[in-house]
Formats: structure tokens, sequence, C-alpha cells
């Protein structure tokens, strides 16, 4: 029936045509046939002018072979005009060289034979251009015959004269030659000269990206200084930055240095102080802060620092019971009038963050409602079996994070005595609730203390230990010359209770972080060594600590911890808090890479898997934004393990997976690649690194809402494992937070009506919603300022306290130990710009606000920012924004519009009349 299409037999229907067999003498034949066209096809390709060029350098290649030496020179002076005006496109070859090119091993015989002399120089000079088209046969040829010119020349020309494709040819060949001869141990300061002159012409070309790149590779980048003017430093030290997270060091230090010494070479002082803040060197910092004349520039530059959190002897300050001895080490002690040590203090920082507040039309107290929107939750229909006592404490610290720093909520703050929010919670829910009142009460070091002290005199210890961390709290970030915080605090040190004294511990790391006050260490330091104390007390003295000496490398802290390490008995050390005694060892090296070498090999002469913990955590933090390749590695090996937990703790590989996000933080590319990895280590890892990886996607992109890390968290909350859920909610809070992300909070709130029966993941979502709306849109915690060119080594700090926690969230945050939520608030800063005047006075200016846009490196003077738009002053700016004056009347003394910037009136500038 069907199978006669089968049996047909038709011959296939060729799609070519069939080729006619040609016999052997004939394909011979056709070949010779097709050459001869080929030829006849050449010939005619040379127009009479290539004909006539060609003639006449063959006619100067035959003069340099006769005898009579007189027309040596003419000819080579004929030579180098023409190769030098021959103009080509930018894929051909120029003509000179291509008609020269048979000629030149010939040419090279003859400039052997000829005796020492200046034409022999030239005629080197020439070889060398030459030797470009034979770069694949004789490599650095080009280089050579330049060095063979140079030698024999009294008056060597600039390499210069023969054209940017010369100079890039040579460049690239010093770059492999000085790679030899560094091997061999051989003189390289030729190489260096030449590369200098190099640099020169490249520098004033446009190509200062090939001069970096250049005295990089013959590792002479300092000398870069000498050769830029006032109209190419912009450009190179841009460039100079941006390569830094790229370089292994020292490298790295170098070209920060390198280009701090451009900066102040040309008096731009603010981009001189970022990049000494970034080096971390107390010298540099007192000598910029001291150098510019113009006071105005010295409060601009203040501002900087006080956005740092840089130490205030740094610059000459006696800090803490005043002795000058502390800023001996640093540079002589300065007497700074009252107007820029309120401006260090970041004492008008409440006051101008309430006028931004009132700007954006958000002073009033947001309630719990407001926040969670339960109208629109699915809870199913079903009545869910809410635990009270859960959702009051989520609402302590949701009120908290929501109403940061306006001191008006209504649950705290502007309570009725009685009423407070403080009574509806129970045991250590009193603690976190009166502890909220220092985050609703940020800053505030005057009416905060009268609103706080009445808790410290409660006979309830919850109610009075809380009121100890919220004095803490609300001077995180700013200082006072009564330093109150370690007046009230100082006596709890030596309490009966340990939970006065764990909260007065705590309280005193977070006023003080990132002061290096040497006054506090003999009060906590004792704690760390002191064998009787419980090593909750232990490590959190430790932690402490680390928060107050961020950075710092303090040798004696960092010994005293590590005789801890070595003397405490095993069962201390198993204890769940031991991980935060190592994490206020890891972060007295915050940022300072190879500085904490010995420790680490210390660390590994110790047998308890705390050493091993610990190790990773030092490892992690010395190189935190750094984006350094090889401990990202070293990281992802330590996560390549199946182990079994009954004979090995598999905590360090939750603390390595961390360790990928804080080390690739500092740089979009690398924190790009990292993502790939964790959705690797998400796939194929243990339980311990998969409940890991939503905590560092939370820290990789804090309060910088992208759409694949949003989805990527959204699809987690929903994981089987539990602990996957409850982190994933919490990174969700962290990459939302202060933003208002209207996406992220529509999926928390179908979040809450997923786990409306799972009391710990719905306590999780409240959490992340507060961390959404944190400071009502007004706050983040992303650690990058300043244009995310620097690191904010007390936020890295805080960061890590409260991810810390969340390593074994049971045991911590979902059991009496929420308050370590509070941590994050060394972290919290607002995010806007604010514009001063003279006075500092705050003046409305018309700003471009848009998305940052790279332009490192590119011709011309492209646009820095896309898709802005116009507001006044002050305004708020994200994470992954930039700013920029919509007007010319005015000039700004910081190099980047964020934060506080001095403006002053633009002496040029005159008001277009319509």
């Amino acid at each position: 029936m069907a199978r006669a299409p089968q049996e047909s037999t038709i011959a296939p229907v060729r799609s070519d045509d069939p080729k006619s067999q040609k016999k052997p003498d004939e394909k011979e034949n056709s070949a010779k046939a097709d050459t001869k066209k080929d030829d006849e096809k050449e010939a005619p390709e040379l127009s009479e002018e290539d004909l006539q060029l060609k003639n006449e350098l063959e006619m100067l290649v035959e003069r340099l072979r006769e005898p009579n030496k007189a027309l040596y020179r003419p000819a080579l002076e004929t030579l180098r005009t023409l190769i030098r005006t021959s103009t080509s496109s930018m894929t051909s070859v120029p003509k000179p060289l291509k008609f020269l090119r048979p000629h030149f091993l010939e040419l090279q015989e003859l400039h052997k034979s000829w005796p020492d002399s200046d034409d022999k120089a030239l005629f080197a000079d020439i070889l060398s251009v030459l030797a470009m088209t034979y770069s694949d046969t004789q490599p650095r040829g080009t280089l050579r015959y330049r060095l063979l010119s140079q030698e024999a020349s009294s008056t060597p020309s600039d390499p210069g004269l023969w054209g940017h494709e010369y100079i890039r040819h040579l460049a690239a060949e010093l770059g492999e030659e000085y790679a030899l001869k560094v091997e061999k141990s051989q003189d390289i300061s030729t190489l260096r000269a030449l590369a200098l002159e190099c640099a020169t012409f490249l520098i004033h070309h446009n190509a200062e990206a090939d001069a970096v790149d250049l005295l990089e590779e013959l590792e002479c980048v300092a000398k870069i200084a000498d050769l830029v003017d006032k109209d190419t430093y912009v450009r190179v030290c841009t460039y100079m930055v941006a390569c830094v997270p790229l370089l292994p060091p020292p490298d790295d230090v170098a070209f920060l240095r390198t280009a701090h010494a451009i900066y102040v070479q040309h008096l731009k002082f603010p981009e001189a102080m970022a990049l000494a803040i970034r080096l971390g060197d107390p010298k540099l910092v007192y000598s910029d802060f001291h150098a510019p004349a113009n006071p105005l520039m010295t409060k601009q530059l203040a501002f900087l620092l006080a956005r740092a959190q840089v130490p205030l002897q740094w610059i000459g300050v006696p800090v803490g019971d005043g002795s000058e001895e502390t800023s001996a080490e640093y540079g002589p002690v300065v007497d700074l009038d009252q107007d820029l040590l309120d401006i260090l203090y970041n004492t008008g920082l409440l006051e101008h963050f309430r006028a931004f507040g009132k700007e954006l039309s958000v002073e009033e107290p947001k309630s719990l409602e407001d926040i969670y929107k339960t109208h629109l939750e699915n809870t199913r229909g079903a009545s869910a079996n809410v635990d009270s006592a859960r959702a009051n404490l989520a609402g302590t610290f949701v009120n908290a994070f929501v109403n940061a720093g306006f001191g008006n909520d209504k649950l705290m703050v502007a309570a009725e005595d009685g009423s407070s929010w403080i009574y509806k919670n129970k045991d250590h829910g009193m603690m976190s609730a009166s502890a909220s009142l220092g985050l609703s009460l940020l800053w505030d070091t005057d009416s905060g203390l009268s609103h706080v002290d009445k808790y410290t005199y409660s006979n309830e210890e919850n109610i009075k230990a809380g009121a100890l961390l919220a004095i803490g709290i609300m001077h995180s970030g700013v200082r006072n010359d009564s330093d109150a915080a370690n007046a009230l605090l100082g006596e709890y040190l030596t309490n009966k209770s340990s939970l006065l004294r764990t909260n007065a511990i705590v309280g005193i790391g977070l006023a003080h972080a990132g002061h290096q006050r040497e006054d506090l260490v003999p009060s906590l330091l004792p704690l760390v060594a002191d064998e009787d104390v419980s090593m909750e007390i232990a490590s959190l003295a430790a932690l402490s600590l680390g928060f107050i000496f961020v950075g710092s490398c303090h040798g004696e802290i960092a010994s005293t911890i590590l005789q801890t390490f070595m003397e405490r008995d095993e069962k201390a050390l198993n204890d769940k808090w031991a991980r935060f005694m190592a994490l206020g060892l890891a972060l007295l090296y915050l940022g300072r890479q190879d500085a904490s070498d010995a420790q680490i090999e210390i660390l590994k002469a110790i047998s308890h898997p705390i050493a091993k913990q610990a190790q990773i955590l030092l490892e992690m933090c010395s190189f935190a934004g750094t984006s350094n390749v090889l401990k990202v590695q070293n990281m992802l090996h330590y996560c390549n393990d199946h182990l079994d937990p009954e004979k090995e703790d598999p905590t360090f590989q939750t603390f390595a997976v961390i360790g990928i996000a804080l080390v690739a933080m500092g740089e979009d590319v690398g924190a790009e690649m990292s993502l790939r990895q964790f959705n690797h280590l998400m796939h194929y890892g243990d339980p311990v690194i998969r409940k890991a990886v939503p905590l560092a996607l939370g820290l990789l992109s804090a309060s910088n809402p992208q759409l694949g890390i949003l989805d990527t968290l959204s699809k987690y909350s929903h994981d089987n494992d539990l602990a996957v859920a409850l982190n994933s909610i919490l990174a969700m809070g962290f990459v939302g937070a202060g933003t208002n992300n209207a996406r992220l909070a529509q999926m928390l709130r179908q979040l809450a009506g997923y786990y409306y029966k799972e009391p710990d993941c719905l306590f999780m979502v409240r959490i992340a919603q507060g961390l959404v709306h944190m400071g009502k849109g007004t706050l983040g915690i992303n650690p990058f300022w300043l244009d995310r060119g620097m690191m904010s080594k007390t936020a890295v700090a805080g960061l890590l306290a409260t991810l810390m926690a969340f390593t074994d969230a049971k045991a911590f945050v979902l059991d009496k130990s929420h308050w370590m939520l509070y941590f994050l608030v060394t972290a919290m800063y607002p995010r806007f710009l604010i514009t001063l005047d003279d006075e500092l006075k705050n003046i409305p200016v018309t700003v471009r606000v848009g998305q940052a846009v790279d332009v490192v490196g590119q011709a011309g003077k492209p646009r820095t920012i896309s898709g802005f738009q116009t507001h006044q002053t002050p305004v708020r700016v994200a994470t992954t924004e930039r700013a920029e004056l919509g007007t010319e009347e005015y000039l700004p003394f910081a190099s980047v519009l964020e934060g506080f910037v001095i403006l002053q009136k633009n002496p040029g500038y005159e008001k277009m009349e319509l």
C-alpha cells in the first residue's frame, strides 16, 4: 500500500553541478595558466607612483652597497624621510616598509660591516623600523637595533619621531626583553631609560594607559610622576586607581602611592586624602590634612575623615585621656578650632540627616502595619497560629531599623510611660527592645541619653542590659568631648552579672568602632586572657577590640588572642562563642593583606578546629575588597572537600564561602564571576556550604538590589533546608537594605504568606522587611563609598559580625542573641548628597543624578552618568548612582559629589540674561 516509493529506483538529484574529469597533464597546464594569470594580475597592481617609489628605494639600497662612503649619509637621510612621510591606512603596511622587506637581510649584513659612526647609528635606526615587518622571524629586532643606534650615536634621536605604531611595537618588545634580562640578572638601566622615553611620548599622545602598562612591566611605575603635567595627570591617576583591584601585591600599593604622589604634586587634596585613607597610612593622612592653605578645603577633608571613621590621633588630635604620647608616632599634636572638631566628630550628622528626611517628607514615624501591609499578604484564609512573643520581638527590630535616626517612633521614644513596647516582650526580648532605643535615637548623643538613662536604673536586668547596649549603639559613628559611652559603660565591665558585662563590652565596641583608642585596651584585653570568665565574655571582648582597632594590626591584642587559643581548654574552644574571638583577631588585619602572615603560621600550629576557622577568617579579612584572585581560589579550595561532620568540624567551609564574597566584592568583574561559583557551590556543596551561599550573596550586593541576585535569593528562600531559607530571607534584607525596593517588598509579603506557620522564617521575613525600609529609605549598609572606590572598615566589621551570627542562626539569633542584629549599626550611613556653603549652611543647588558609567581610559570627555534626573540638593544617591553639578555657578571642593560637599561661588560665572 505505502511501499511503492521505497521500491522506486529514481536517481538522486545533486545540488552541485558535476565536475568535469580532467586528465593529470591537463591539470598541470591549467595550474600554470592560473599562476600566469595571477602574475599578470599582480604586475599592473603597482601604480606609476608606487613603481617610482620602489625604484627609488632600490637605488638607495644600491648606494649603501657602493664603496663611496660620501653617498651613505644622503641615502640614509632620504630613506628616513621616505619612511617617515609615508602614510597608510590602518590595515595596510606603509609602502616603503613593504618594498624594503626583501632587502632587509642584506641590509642587516651591510650594517654589521660598517664601522661605528653617526651614519651607522642612523642606519640602525632605520633597520629598527624595518624590523617591525620581520618580528615573526626575528623577535625583538626593533628593540635590538634601537639600542644599537643609541650606543653608536653621541646624540640619539627621539624614538617618537617614528610615530605611534613604532612606539607601541617598541613597548611590547621592551616588556619581553626586560623579563629575559631580569631572569639572567643582566643590566636593565638602558631598557628603563628607553621605556621612559616611550612613556613620555605615549602620555602626550593620549595613550596614558599604555604608558602606565609599560612602566608597570618594567617595574618603575613610580617614575611616571615626573612625566605627567596638568593636562595628563587626571587620566593617568584614574587609570592607575582603576587598575589596583587587578594587581597582585605589592604592585597594588605601589600604584596607590604613585597616584597619591601625583595628586599631591597637583594640589588635588581630596583625591590624595582618599588614597591615603585607602592605604591606611597615618603619615600620609597627617601631611595631606595639614597641607591645604584654604580652610574650606581642610573642612572638606575633615568630612572625608569623619565618613571614613579615621582615628583622630592620625591627624594630631589627642584622644582618650588626652595624653600627647598617643599622637607622637603620627605627627605633632595640633590644636584644631571647634568648627573642624565638630566635623571630625560628626556632630552635625544628625541635624543634617533629619533635615534630609524632612526634605523627602519621611520625618513622620512609620508604624509596623505601614511596613508589613498585612492586608496584601495571602495567608490562605486560615487564621495563623502566631507566636505573639516572637512577633513582638520582630516588631522591635522592624520599628528600630525603619525609624532609625529620626528619634520619634511611637513604640519606644514617643511612647507614654508604662505603655512602652518593652513591656510587650518577655525576658531576653526586653533586652532587644530597650536596646532598640539606641537605633531610634542614633547619633543623638544629647537628648538621646536622657531617654535611655531612665532604663539603666530598671530593676529588670534585661531592660538594664539593653539600655547599656543602646548607649553604645547611639554613639556609633559620632564622637564627643565628654566620651559619655566609655564613662557610662566602663563601670559595668567588672559587674557580677554576665548579661550586663556582655552588653557593656559590645556597647563600648560599637561606640568606639575604628577609633583605635589605646586607653580602652587595659579594660578590655584582660577579659580576653582571663580563663575564669565565660567564653561568651572573652569572645565578645575580643570582638569589641576587633571593632575598635579594625585594620590596625595591633600586635598586643593579636598575641593575647592567639595565646588564649593555645591556653584555653578544649571545652571552651568548642563553645559556640569561640568564632567571635576568631573574628576579633581577623578584624585587626582587615584590608592589610600580607601583614597577617605570621599570625596565620601560628594558627597552623594549633591543632583545635577553631584554629582552622580563625585562619580562614584572618586570610579573608586581610584581603577584604582586594579582588585577589589567588585568595578567591584558595577559599574555593577549602570548599572542595566533602567532610564527615562526626570526624571533622566543617564550620570553616561556611566561613570560606563568605570569604569569597568578602574578597571579590571590591570590583565588579570579580563580583560577577563569583556569582557563578556560588551557583556551583549551591548545587554540589554540603549543607554547611549551602547555608552560607545566601549570606555571601547578601554581603556581595549589600544595599544594591540587582534583579539577578534578587531572583536567585527568592528561589533559595523556598529551599527544603530551613537554614538556607532563613539565611536567604536575611540576605534579601541585606540586598535591599534602605532602598524601599517595591519588587523586593512584594517578594517578602509573599514569603510572609508562605511561611505563616513557620515562626522562625516569619520572624526573619519581618526582619528583612525592616531592613528594606531602613531609615525609611534614607540609610544604606553598603561598605563602599566615594564612588564605590573606598571601603569602610567599620562597616565591613559590622556586616561580618552580623553574618557570623547567622552561620549558626539557631544558636544565636533564633535563640537569645537576637540583639546581634544591632551589629549592623556600624554599617548604617545616610545615602545622601548635601551641599554646604562656606559657613557650612545647607544650600540648595541643581544636581544631576544618574547611573554611574565607567569612563576610565576612554577617549575625550565622555558622560560619567547615564539616564540622569535633575534634582535640588539635598538628594538621595543610591549605591550605583553618581551625581554631578547641574550649574556652573558653584565649584565643589570635593572630587566626588557624595555625602557632605562644600561649594564656593565660581568667580568666572556670568548669569545668562533671558
